[in-house]
């Protein structure tokens, strides 16, 4: 007798995408969770990066363990757009870091800021849920492409973003300390990009 395998039940994530003002003061609290961050984002820096130029600010939130009707927010990111006139010193630098391997001329290019997974809550699909969310939103506003940096240390981001098929762009060796090098990685948007997306979200948008 054959039976049918039951049916897998997918995972609804439950998204919020903030204004500035508020998205900046969830974000200094959640990086409170992330004791590998060095120096942690305060709301006023926050808003000084992105008041003046197209940004979005996504939260992931899930239910605690311990108290299934309580829920906290578990995974973030931030991007914005990097034009190819920045003045903000850090910007420009970054622009001309990018000078050969992403054109900026015509182009609407996304700048993916910061961003990461609790640690309790990592490789549950919190991360790809923020990055599909950013995308879909990213060419309903016009971009062309999405940029990230990160360092070669960082391997499980940099698994991360290879599953979501960013393409690597540019490696700055460090030769003192190769895991300290810098990562560049890329993806393009179209509408194909949309239809391989895998998670299922529900998104509020928070003022």
């Amino acid at each position: 007798m054959i039976t049918a395998r039951p049916a897998v039940m997918s995972m609804e994530y439950h998204i919020r995408q903030y204004g500035l003002q508020q998205g900046a003061l969830e974000i200094q609290y959640i990086e409170e969770f992330f004791g590998e961050f060095s120096r942690r984002k305060t709301a006023a820096e926050v808003v000084w990066r992105l008041s003046s130029r197209d940004h979005q600010i996504v939260m992931a939130e899930a239910a605690l363990p311990d108290d299934q009707d309580t829920v906290a927010p578990v995974a973030y990111k931030v991007s914005h757009e990097l034009c190819a006139g920045e003045t903000d010193p850090k910007l420009a630098d970054l622009v001309t870091r990018l000078a050969g391997c992403v054109a900026f001329e015509d182009r609407k290019i996304l700048y993916s800021w910061i961003g990461g997974t609790r640690r309790d809550w990592r490789g549950q699909g919190f991360f790809r849920a923020l990055t599909e969310q950013q995308e879909a939103w990213a060419l309903d506003n016009g971009f062309d492409e999405v940029v990230v940096k990160t360092k070669n240390r960082l391997y499980d981001m940099r698994g991360t973003l290879d599953h979501l098929e960013f393409n690597v762009i540019k490696f700055e060796l460090n030769a003192d300390d190769p895991r300290e090098s810098k990562v560049y990685l890329s993806k393009r948007l179209g509408r194909a990009v949309l239809d391989r997306h895998r998670s299922m979200r529900a998104v509020v948008k928070v003022e």
